[in-house]
């Protein structure tokens, strides 16, 4: 039976509270992720990530020592899993916009809602989104 080298992973949260004087919560949000500072960081081992393989080699030993084998799908974390799908899905609705056998109604009901969740991926995944004509 052949032995394997299998690497995995977990994410581990770490935070820190702060105070942040400013106009809005946009801003003191903005003001937070560009704090470099994190001299006062915590760990938050109780909402650790799920255990993923991020490395897998055939032999004993092997790390990054020879050919990476591909990692089956289902063995990739699952919000790198979603992230994948959520791009994918992006894309589909990005095609361009068409009735597809909706009733005009019906397709007018659903271009604002699909163009709404095409604003939220874009703030999300901050990729232009692309108007339909």
């Amino acid at each position: 039976m052949p032995l394997y080298t299998v690497e995995t992973t977990y994410r581990l949260p770490v935070y820190r509270q702060r105070s942040y004087r400013a106009a809005s919560p946009e801003e003191a949000c903005r003001l937070a992720v560009d704090d470099d500072g994190w001299e006062d960081a915590k760990e938050d081992v109780e909402t650790s990530g799920e255990t993923h393989v991020t490395g897998l080699w055939k032999g004993r030993d092997a790390a990054c020592s020879g050919p990476e084998i591909a990692i089956p799908d289902e063995f990739d974390e699952t919000v790198q899993r979603k992230a994948e799908l959520f791009d994918i899905l992006v894309a589909i609705v990005r095609e361009p916009v068409r009735p597809m056998g909706l009733s005009q109604y019906e397709f007018e009901r659903w271009l604002p809602r699909a163009l709404a969740v095409l604003a939220r991926a874009e703030a999300i995944s901050r990729v232009p989104m692309s108007t339909p004509a």
